[in-house]
């Protein structure tokens, strides 16, 4: 699929087990440029891709040059990857944008993917969680339409003694 939000050429496809290092480089760098003090523990697990293929699919976003600058994780038909999802809707977690092809329009390219995927597959709503600090985030998924639902937020603890504020958007389809 070639996705025609982002102002250049950009491919968006499953990820191969070749593309695993690099797409999960990219996950680690996003993640680490917009959160602070990111154990060696979670920031492994962020670089596991492998580990997120065996419970959803991942999708990669290559630039012109073929290089991996995105990525998202998305479950496959009739599953989900998080409690946040009711029947009905489809989920999905850590999409990723390299912090050097931030502002081109790649996280756009990446969720309207994920929306494509859901009206494919016929239900009825997109849902997500992020942190509060995605601030940049939260304005791309108000400018596609998600809105947010208060009565899924909730804390989560990420690690032993770091507790995090999830916030949660919606898109009815």
């Amino acid at each position: 699929m070639t996705a025609s939000a982002a102002p250049q050429t950009l491919v968006i496809r499953i990820a191969t087990a070749d593309d695993y290092d690099v797409a999960g480089q990219v996950t680690e760098q996003a993640y680490s440029s917009s959160y602070s003090e990111l154990s060696p523990a979670y920031l492994q697990s962020l670089r596991d891709v492998a580990a997120r293929v065996e419970s959803g699919d991942v999708w990669v976003a290559e630039d012109a040059a073929g290089a991996i600058i995105g990525t998202v994780w998305v479950p496959r038909p009739g599953e989900r990857l998080s409690e946040l999802a009711r029947e009905g809707e489809l989920d999905f977690r850590q999409l990723a944008v390299a912090p050097s092809a931030r502002g081109r329009g790649i996280g756009e390219a990446l969720t309207r993917h994920v929306i494509a995927l859901a009206v494919q597959r016929g239900v009825e709503r997109v849902v997500m969680n992020s942190g509060p600090e995605m601030v940049g985030a939260h304005a791309l998924y108000a400018k596609l339409g998600f809105r947010r639902l208060p009565e899924r937020e909730h804390r989560i603890e990420v690690e032993p003694g770091r507790f995090l504020d999830l916030l949660a958007f919606g898109l009815d389809l």
